[in-house]
């Protein structure tokens, strides 16, 4: 990895991982028979989104009108804003909707009226379904409301009914690992299914998004379209969640070393909380995970040293514990390398990002 120019905390993108991930779930969700629709807020790089074209992916999942007008900008021309419609932003989705094939998500009927009275072109939209999360949408079981819905869009003038979504967030936190994410992703894929027979439209799509099940699940043809994200670098979450391997892992903040201290077996980074974020993995006895250890090498960064974490933050600090015969290995302006927790999150808040050559892999400024 090229270090040289390196000063302040910068993630590290390793390319040929995150491209072959791409090209593992491309391949999976077809498949599977599944329209692969990928979310893109966790690159949120015209770069990166480049890559997934070089697939041969032209359609992508987004999370807000800004990331929709980016991608927009960078020639995406078939794009899903998967966040409930922001009707402050009507003018922004006018000008998306006049130039690209455009799709938001609705969860509430007063709201798909009014939008229906503002729009100035035809939008398709998803009903947001919420199948366990308690985010956003719809109850899944609120079969009623659902097709209410579904009726009022039917006869509107500038919205048309594209699919029903719905995010397993909760999965995330899923306890009984595999098994009991399988057995979930089943009981919401019949459900689903359910509802889309009373609706009587055959080209309703299923619209299906989460690292972890489409990762580790091996069966999710009764999904029509797929919006996994997470995936492309995946983190240190996943991990441990099962969805990927530590080799599977294609991000790596670099972050300078401003103090060691050998006695209590602590370092002090350049790395705090503004750039990871303060997300955390918790274990017993008040442990907490914010990133594991590594060191870059000439064709990347190692596996994570063994005993060593980041294991503290604050705005700027952060605090890794290490044995105390690594710690002495270390001083002040040396560069280390940390796996982060949440990578989504790490992208968002960092602004410097170069691949293992050095090249500047830039990304939008703000969500």
């Amino acid at each position: 990895m090229q270090k040289s120019g390196i000063s302040k905390p910068t993630l590290i993108i390793d390319a040929s991982r995150a491209k072959a991930n791409i090209q593992r779930m491309k391949a999976k969700a077809e498949a599977q028979g599944a329209v692969f629709r990928p979310h893109f807020k966790t690159h949120q790089s015209g770069v990166v989104g480049q890559w997934f074209r070089q697939k041969g992916i032209d359609r992508i999942t987004v999370s807000s009108v800004s990331m929709a007008s980016y991608f927009a900008d960078h020639g995406w021309d078939d794009i899903l804003i998967a966040f409930p419609v922001n009707l402050l932003e009507i003018k922004k989705i006018n000008e998306l909707a006049g130039r690209i094939k455009l799709y938001v998500l609705i969860e509430d009927l007063a709201v798909a009226k009014q939008l229906d009275n503002l729009l100035e072109h035809l939008v398709g939209v998803y009903i947001k379904i919420d199948s366990g999360a308690g985010r956003t949408g719809i109850p899944l079981d609120d079969e009623n409301r659902v097709l209410e819905f579904a009726d009022q869009i039917n006869v509107s003038k500038n919205i048309r009914l594209k699919g029903l979504l719905t995010h397993a967030g909760h999965f995330y936190h899923q306890p009984g690992g595999k098994t009991a994410i399988a057995e979930k992703t089943q009981q919401i894929n019949q459900k689903m299914k359910a509802l889309k027979s009373k609706l009587r439209k055959e080209d309703l799509v299923l619209s299906w998004g989460d690292t972890p099940s489409c990762s580790m699940l091996d069966d999710l043809k009764g999904f029509d379209e797929w919006r996994p994200g997470n995936f492309v670098y995946y983190d240190v979450m996943q991990y441990h969640i099962g969805s990927c391997s530590l080799g599977d892992i294609a991000v790596a903040m670099a972050c300078p070393v401003v103090a060691v201290h050998p006695e209590r077996e602590e370092m002090v980074i350049y790395g705090g909380s503004v750039h990871f974020s303060s997300e955390f993995i918790a274990a017993d006895q008040g442990f907490r995970l914010y990133g594991y250890l590594v060191k870059f090498t000439e064709k990347g960064w190692t596996t994570p040293l063994p005993g060593a974490w980041l294991a503290r933050l604050s705005q700027e600090h952060g605090i890794v514990k290490l044995p105390k015969e690594i710690c002495q290995q270390y001083k002040p302006g040396d560069l280390i390398g940390i796996l982060p927790v949440h990578s989504c999150i790490t992208v968002s808040a960092i602004g410097r990002q170069h691949d293992l050559d050095g090249n500047l892999i830039p990304k939008m400024v703000s969500i």
